[in-house]
């Protein structure tokens, strides 16, 4: 069985950096990859400044601080990250550009590197087939924000070893997660249930049953959820909304999930969220507010 001891985490963004901070946390060495060299500097700022808020708490110590973050290593070359033990992809949620990622890494691969992708919704089947080692591929979908949320989703392929399974297992558990076994159809679990929800709550919103407000209220206090669905659309991305909705439409042939033409609009105008500063809520003042 393959031990895991450097992971390297390939995209920056969001998702990446909440994971590599949880990696490393747990003590393995991780190399941070993206495209852009900026962006790498970036990231590693946000896990400095969101480890200096845990030390601030008395959540980690300053020493245990500074060990986390020495264990994380700017990486700008592929190829370098493609010589981790497992290597977990994060990039955006575009089968295209996760195909050409995992095209891109393959020729690089150690002979025992584990490819993992933190897809929300995409085949793990169809990327795994990208590679030279589908039975050695495997879905790891980590929930927003990373650092905080328990579960990690795991996900078979159709050639996805038994091995490989058990292995990202527990290397998910050793992170201090709690793991859920998924079939590999569109959006798993997670995604199948709550990305079809905020869409009806956009289909709410366009035909003027309630205003945004009235919406987020409504699921807060009537059915107890922490946030609610046009929040918690905003927190997730409008754009990575949409295109979980798109993936369902698209796989199960089925009207039901087809996207709220307000979604796309939002999408189009660039509104995607608390990312961009604006989506059902404007977020250029101190406290948010909504568009609609």
């Amino acid at each position: 069985m393959t031990a895991i001891r450097t992971v390297s985490i390939v995209g920056a963004g969001q998702m990446g950096v909440g994971i590599a901070q949880s990696v490393a946390g747990a003590g393995y060495e991780v190399r941070l990859f993206d495209v852009s060299a900026e962006r790498i500097a970036e990231a590693v700022a946000e896990i400095s400044a969101s480890v200096a808020r845990q030390v601030e708490r008395g959540a980690l110590s300053a020493e245990a601080a500074a060990a986390l973050q020495g264990r994380i290593t700017p990486t700008p070359d592929l190829a370098r990250a493609a010589t981790a033990d497992l290597v977990i992809e994060a990039a955006v949620e575009d089968e295209a550009v996760k195909r050409a990622v995992f095209a891109e890494l393959t020729p690089h691969l150690g002979p025992q590197t584990l490819l993992a992708s933190n897809t929300s919704s995409i085949s793990i089947s169809r990327l795994a087939s990208g590679t030279d080692r589908p039975e050695r591929f495997i879905g790891l979908h980590f929930m927003k924000p990373a650092t905080v949320m328990r579960l990690v989703e795991i996900v078979r392929g159709i050639a996805t070893s038994a091995q490989t399974h058990d292995v990202a297992v527990a290397f998910a558990e050793s992170l201090g997660k709690t793991t859920t076994n998924a079939e590999d159809f569109p959006a798993f679990i997670v995604n199948r249930i709550l990305a079809p929800m905020i869409n009806e709550a956009v289909f709410v919103l366009y035909e003027g049953v309630g205003d945004v407000a009235s919406i987020d209220k409504a699921l807060k206090l009537g059915a107890n959820h922490p946030m609610g669905p046009l929040e918690l659309a905003d927190f997730m991305g409008l754009d990575v909304v949409l295109a979980i909705m798109n993936v369902l439409y698209e796989g199960q042939s089925d009207s039901k999930y087809r996207p709220c033409p307000l979604l796309v609009k939002y999408v189009e105008a660039g509104w995607v969220g608390r990312k961009s500063g604006r989506g059902f809520y404007d977020y250029s003042g101190p406290e948010p507010v909504p568009t609609r």
